[in-house]
């Protein structure tokens, strides 16, 4: 039989790029094998096979259809070394009786030759989906891969990459990068990849790098979805706060200044959307202002110039509160630190709301703060601060409140809080206080009472929380802070604190801030005594640092020099101890990223649902300073409504209802004109855990199908290559003539389309050669001679028959 060697398409598209592929056939041999069926699984009426052939020799048997009376034509076509060959045989037109034929190809050689591995960039689009990279990457003639996967997606949002399977050797290379900068960004690469782990980008594109000798030992399945990106949290500003709407694009951030300092800067920021979105402006400052009037005051803050840093000298703030009609003010002193030997730095309070007004407190004549602070008698007080051009020192801090008659002022404790029977004081209120980690209540009691309807007042004096030196802690999180935290601790101290957990528990000390002086001595010993093993040992200032014990008990020491003065704020140590957000759980059908692997402080978990499912509730919770989540656990519900199917070219559609929900349908309607390909009717179904979905595909409006052309004739002595009655637009008919005959005209017609379609000519016409024209004009002649001589033959017999009767 004739061999012919049919390539692929593909080999076809890089015939110009690449050497071409050299296959030599040895030999094929043909048998003829009667049978009187075709094997179960040769269903259709042309003999394709599929054969496995691969680089050894090999013998494949092949099943051919054959036609009897023709040659068939084997073809073969190749593909990837080891893959299937697909190996067909096909016959003349016209085939009418057909047997089984059994051939045998035996392949010697497959010798491929190439340049350089081909490249295979695509770049994904859809908001979601899958990357295989073996399928993307594996070809027959290119055993090395170089691959550069991309996902785009829209502006603001960014693309989550899930590790499904990763299966790598020695030499891959797997690079993710974020695209949305001005230079590429690393996210991640093989060294780390492991199934299950999750890859997000900053920015609404991300490239996946994949590069490997040895494709055939590689693979790595990556699922991608988009998710929608947010802005970075803002910065809180110092001696502020900032809350947030949303983090998305168009959410808002909200600052504001704690008591006693104003805000200078945009009060509201705004989140836009961007390749990587971005905050409207910069986070703006809190400030303390020199003076000022402060009319119908509740609740509120002084704070002197500076503070918590030293103050400025040559300084005359004057401020003056005025609390509500009907109401006095009660003053709290936080701090109040001047220049040592300085009489001419001072801070006054005065009853009234004028520079001349009785002097209810004087810091140069008082040496003690007041526990139990000062009431004014009327609803003003009038402060002021004055400094020199010499000394300078931390200077105040008081909160002042306003309280009606017939109640108490509402208490206070610095670094703690209470809890309250009556948030408005009344007499009978009872209040229980506690304090921040790493204080303790000092000087004053845990609960107070509002007492003494005629003049209420509080039974004992509000207490006070402060950092103490050594102590034993049994309690599995806390924080330990250096004596007088957050201002200077003193000079010669010796401070020893004993942590205790359960047995089989160990401790993990944070120490966020270490700044002492270069003679001070912080000593962790991993034991509950002094005489245990040193964990470490420090002096002076370093950055933040994590120890962890051997041992369920940890003895933390701390020695300050003798002869040194420490002033200034936050000197000091603060050491936290499990201090975090606790652990937040799965959820049901969905999955959980971390920002952080500690959940400290400023951590966002963010929740995402598996397809078929989405997130009900809020999707991103952030560790509040409070050490709890903002808000509750988001739960995956599952989605109950298709996706809108689209619409349809040159169509209209009607929808069974406003919502998609399932059970619902879409019907699409062509224009005039058009006919409809595929179902007209979208049912929307839920059967599977991918969610609803669409019965059918989206159907096409197509134009409508032209006239046929009826069967043009056959004119004498023509032979049609088929005979119909009708013939479908494009069709054609071929015309031949009997023998002895010569065609004159077209002899194919072809149906041209139209309304109503035509044939491309006239049929053609079969005409006698010159020799059949002779012989037929010669019996013509004879014909004609005969018709002539018979009729003047008999008119002769019968006038000579006449003759003779008369002539007797």
């Amino acid at each position: 039989p004739n061999i012919q060697h049919k390539p692929s398409a593909e080999t076809q598209r890089r015939s110009t790029e690449e050497p071409p592929v050299s296959i030599t056939v040895t030999s094929v041999t043909t048998k003829d094998v009667h049978t009187s069926a075709l094997p179960a699984s040769k269903q259709s009426d042309r003999g394709d096979v599929t054969p496995s052939l691969n680089n050894e020799p090999k013998d494949a048997t092949i099943l051919l259809k054959r036609d009897k009376a023709k040659p068939s034509i084997l073809k073969v076509e190749h593909g990837a070394p080891g893959s299937d060959v697909a190996v067909k045989a096909s016959s003349m037109p016209g085939d009418l009786d057909e047997e089984t034929t059994t051939s045998t190809i035996i392949t010697t050689t497959v010798i491929t030759t190439m340049q350089a591995p081909a490249p295979c960039n695509t770049n994904f689009t859809s908001p979601g989906g899958y990357i295989e990279t073996l399928q993307q990457a594996r070809s027959w003639y290119n055993m090395d891969v170089d691959c550069t996967y991309t996902v785009t997606v829209y502006l603001g949002y960014g693309v989550e990459i899930q590790v499904m399977n990763v299966s790598l050797v020695e030499g891959d290379v797997v690079r993710f990068e974020d695209l949305g900068g001005r230079e590429p960004s690393v996210l991640a690469n093989e060294s780390i990849l492991l199934k299950g782990l999750v890859v997000r980008s900053w920015s609404n594109q991300i490239s996946i790098h994949f590069r490997s000798r040895q494709p055939q030992s590689s693979s790595l399945l990556l699922r991608y979805q988009a998710f929608v990106l947010s802005c970075n949290f803002p910065d809180r500003p110092a001696y502020g706060d900032v809350s947030v709407t949303s983090l998305h694009a168009g959410g808002e951030a909200y600052f504001y200044c704690f008591s006693g300092y104003q805000l200078q800067g945009p009060s509201t920021l705004t989140c836009r959307n961007a390749t990587t979105p971005y905050w409207s402006g910069k986070v703006p400052r809190c400030l303390v202002a020199c003076g000022g009037m402060v009319k119908n005051t509740t609740l509120g803050r002084i704070v002197s110039p500076g503070f918590p840093g030293n103050y400025s000298n040559n300084l005359t703030c004057h401020w003056v509160l005025e609390a509500p009609e009907s109401q006095r003010l009660h003053v709290h002193f936080e701090k109040v630190a001047l220049a040592e030997d300085d009489d001419r730095s001072v801070f006054l309070i005065k009853n009234g709301n004028h520079i001349d007004s009785p002097i209810l407190y004087d810091s140069y004549e008082v040496e003690y703060l007041p526990n139990e602070g000062i009431v004014s008698s009327t609803r003003h007080l009038f402060v002021e601060f004055t400094t020199d051009g010499f000394g300078t020192n931390t200077g105040v801090a008081i909160r002042y409140e306003a309280f009606a008659a017939g109640h108490c002022y509402e208490p206070f404790v610095k670094y703690g809080n209470f809890t309250t029977t009556d948030s408005t004081y009344t007499v009978g209120t009872v209040v229980e206080f506690t304090c921040d980690p790493g204080y303790t209540l000092e000087q004053g009691s845990v609960i107070i009472e509002c007492m003494d309807p005629s003049n209420p007042q509080w039974n004992e004096t509000e207490p006070a929380c402060r950092a103490v030196c050594s102590g034993e802690i049994t309690d599995s999180a806390g924080v330990v802070l250096s004596p007088n935290w957050p201002e200077a601790y003193d000079k010669g101290q010796d401070c020893i604190w004993g942590i205790h957990v359960e047995e089989d528990k160990r401790i993990m000390l944070d120490i966020q801030v270490l700044h002492m002086e270069k003679n001070d001595l912080l000593t962790f010993y991993d034991g509950d005594d002094l005489t245990a093993k040193i964990l470490g040992q420090y002096s002076g200032s370093r950055p933040r640092f994590k120890l962890y014990t051997s041992m369920a008990d940890v003895t933390i020491q701390f020695q300050s020099d003798p002869a040194t003065n420490i002033y200034g704020y936050n000197n000091g140590f603060v050491v936290p101890r499990n201090d975090t957000c606790p652990e937040l759980p799965e959820i049901s059908n969905g999955w959980k990223t971390t920002s952080h692997p500690d959940l400290v402080h400023g951590t966002v978990v963010t929740y995402q649902c598996y397809p078929g499912f989405e997130v009900v509730g809020t999707e991103m919770l952030m560790c509040q300073w409070d050490l709890t989540w903002s808000g509750d656990l988001p739960r995956c519900e599952r989605v109950l409504s298709c996706p809108d199917p689209g619409t349809v070219e040159h169509s209209r559609r009607v929808m069974s209802g406003p919502r998609l929900i399932v059970g619902s349908t879409v019907q699409y309607i062509c224009n005039k004109g058009y006919s409809l390909s595929g179902n007209s009717l979208l049912s929307c179904y839920h059967r599977d855990s991918t969610g609803p979905k669409w019965s059918e595909k989206l159907p096409k409006c197509i134009p409508d199908s032209y006239e046929p052309c009826r069967n043009p004739g056959t004119p004498p002595y023509t032979i049609q290559s088929s005979e119909k009655h009708v013939y479908q637009a494009g069709e054609t008919v071929r015309f031949s003539c009997m023998s002895g005959y010569e065609l004159q005209g077209e002899p194919v017609l072809r149906c041209v389309p139209g309304h109503p379609s035509k044939w491309s000519h006239p049929p053609p016409l079969c005409k006698g050669s010159l020799s059949v024209a002779s012989a037929d004009f010669s019996m013509e002649g004879a014909s004609v001679a005969v018709s002539i001589f018979i009729p003047v033959a008999i008119i002769i017999i019968i006038i000579m028959s006449i003759y003779f009767y008369f002539s007797r």
